[in-house]
């Protein structure tokens, strides 16, 4: 039997605080996947920062019955909203000089010569990548074991080195994947605090 104390009802408002906060940018970050809004995803980001000021404020612990759906939550904000935030981010990057595809490549233009111009895609699967990554990033972080990470980044690196010559990729690669990362250990970071 659970003993009710002043301890364990205020890790409990904190973990549903933080699930909250998290909900709401995790439904901010999925509106923002049909339009890119910079002023939802501000936002969402200012949810994330607030769910870390909880965490770290109250530094209690959440019982069972909040941590579950507490973890499944930020894992869901870290994973999706990690799309629409690091697609404006490399646009602002981009400044429009890059055209992307559907499933997150991008397309240059390869000028061999005054005749000849072929548009070559690169960095294919970019989305579906950066997905795993977040996955990877957030279960690394709230396991407790963020050295992981360091593995994630390299198994990318060695994926994507043949296609990293042009300075465009080069440019779209570390970007994309530090602001994937950085949203994904935020996130994640605000679960773990509320958790342990």
């Amino acid at each position: 039997m659970v003993e009710i104390t002043g301890g364990w009802i205020a890790a409990v408002l904190a973990g549903v605080v933080v699930t909250v906060l998290l909900g709401a940018a995790l439904v901010l970050t999925a509106a923002a996947m049909r339009r890119l809004s910079t002023a939802l995803l501000m936002t969402a980001g200012a949810a994330v920062i607030a769910a870390l000021v909880v965490a770290v404020v109250a530094h209690v612990e959440a019982p069972a019955p909040i941590g579950v759906p507490l973890a499944l939550v930020g894992i869901a904000a870290a994973v999706v909203g990690g799309d629409p935030i690091t697609r404006r981010v490399l646009a602002i990057a981009a400044s429009g000089r890059v055209r992307e595809t559907p499933d997150g490549g991008i397309v240059v233009t390869d000028d061999a010569g005054p005749a000849a111009s072929d548009d070559v895609v690169l960095l294919r699967g970019g989305a579906t990548i950066g997905y795993l990554e977040r996955i990877a990033t957030a279960a690394a972080i709230i396991a407790g074991y963020p050295e992981a990470i360091a593995a994630v980044v390299a198994v990318k690196g060695v994926g994507r080195f043949s296609e990293l010559t042009g300075s465009e990729a080069r440019e779209r690669f570390i970007v994309g994947t530090l602001s994937s990362l950085v949203w994904a250990a935020l996130v994640s970071a605000a679960v773990r605090l509320a958790l342990f």
